[in-house]
């Protein structure tokens, strides 16, 4: 199977994730964190198109997790940096609603978001993966080989979550993660995960 396929597997995975079943090791990287109301809270935000935030960030996580495991380096900071790299509290694409360009600037939000959340704990690692997750499009790349990883998975994360919302077999897909045989039926209908997180 290629790095690719193993890759999608696990990103279609990331949506069944639990402690119990499937991912002990990877919510012992992050639970504290992840079951916090402020990283919960990230649940009512759309992301990308179907897929919300929380969704997101999980998926990010994971992948960050598993590529920073086989390659050797600090899974459990790249895990717990790749939770926080979108927390801030607003939807991005209300121009109103948050400082403008979002995407240059979204970054510090949410490291000042992590540093009130975490305090002391938060790692240079984990700082630096969030400051830096945005690169190339903010200039300076990570630090860290770690934070790189979050900044690649990120974007891999977003690509799929733009084909689950807007190929038609993408929706497809998208609907039989959250149980249902038609995208636009029943009460969380394209919003994969909410059962099992």
């Amino acid at each position: 199977m290629s790095a690719i396929s193993k890759l999608s597997r696990a990103y279609i995975r990331s949506f069944a994730l639990s402690p119990e079943k499937n991912a002990r090791e990877f919510f012992d990287c992050i639970s504290d964190l992840y079951t916090t109301p402020e990283v919960q809270s990230l649940q009512q935000y759309e992301q990308h198109l179907q897929i919300n935030r929380l969704d997101h960030i999980r998926s990010v996580s994971y992948i960050s997790y598993l590529v920073c495991k086989k390659l050797g380096l600090n899974y459990r900071e790249a895990a717990r940096g790749a939770i926080l790299h979108d927390l801030f509290y607003y939807d991005w694409r209300d121009k109103y609603s948050h400082p403008r360009p979002h995407g240059y600037l979204h970054p510090g939000i949410a490291l000042k978001n992590a540093r009130e959340l975490c305090g002391e704990k938060l790692t240079r690692l984990e700082a630096n993966t969030i400051k830096r997750h945005m690169f190339p499009l903010t200039p300076i790349p990570p630090r860290y080989p770690e934070g790189l990883v979050v900044s690649m998975a990120d974007k891999y994360c977003a690509s799929w979550e733009l084909y689950l919302s807007l190929i038609p077999a993408g929706k497809r897909m998208l609907a039989a993660l959250a149980g249902h045989s038609d995208p636009g039926k029943g009460p969380d209908a394209g919003r994969p995960g909410r059962e099992t997180t």
